[in-house]
């Protein structure tokens, strides 16, 4: 075999292998039980994030299906100029709880937390519930209100506070779709065996 063509197959082994199919969402996405039977460690990241910030797992879970449908590596879609050359991301979110850089880097250093990683559930749902004690803290939004948290979330504190959100109809539409959906994961978390662990 060639030089160039073993180093061809160890760079396509390599990258088949890179992901381990962390990237990849759980199956059933509308059944919180399922997800947790299906990913272990995410019960574990969300309780530890409940005790140190109090956002309830529901909360947090609701969040994250909306902003990376539980994709680690999730990335907003390429803007394009022409509708071919593509020009960038729509913004620096990435990972699990779409995390923009600048908060990002805040949450780095007030927390120190330096090795703190966006596709890592652990510290996706810390970053998580860093953001929405704050923005209890500063909003007076109940930890318990997926709704007004996806507000917030989405928009900032500040565009909160502006309440810019309500010139977007289909965010409103969106953070009623969140609200919702905590209440449903928290109805099927109360009798969920995988909840417990």
């Amino acid at each position: 075999m060639s030089r160039w063509l073993r180093a061809l197959v160890i760079v396509l082994l390599a990258a088949s292998c890179g992901g381990g199919g962390s990237g990849k969402a759980p199956r059933n996405l509308d059944n919180a039980c399922s997800i947790l039977q299906q990913r272990p460690t995410y019960i574990r990241a969300f309780r530890a994030a409940e005790r140190k910030w109090g956002v309830p797992v529901h909360v947090q879970m609701a969040t994250i299906y909306q902003e990376s449908k539980f994709i680690s590596d999730a990335r907003t879609p390429l803007r394009y100029t022409l509708g071919v050359i593509p020009m960038g991301r729509q913004s620096s979110a990435y990972g699990y709880s779409q995390a923009l850089d600048g908060t990002w880097e805040e949450y780095l250093r007030e927390q120190n937390r330096r090795g703190a990683r966006r596709d890592d559930i652990r510290d996706a749902t810390d970053f998580m519930g860093w953001y929405m004690a704050k923005s209890r803290d500063q909003l007076g939004i109940p930890l318990t209100d997926a709704r007004r948290h996806y507000l917030a979330y989405h928009e900032g504190r500040t565009g909160y506070r502006r309440g810019s959100y309500n010139a977007k109809s289909w965010l409103l539409r969106v953070a009623n779709e969140v609200g919702q959906r905590a209440r449903v994961y928290e109805a099927q978390l109360a009798s969920c065996r995988a909840a417990r662990r």
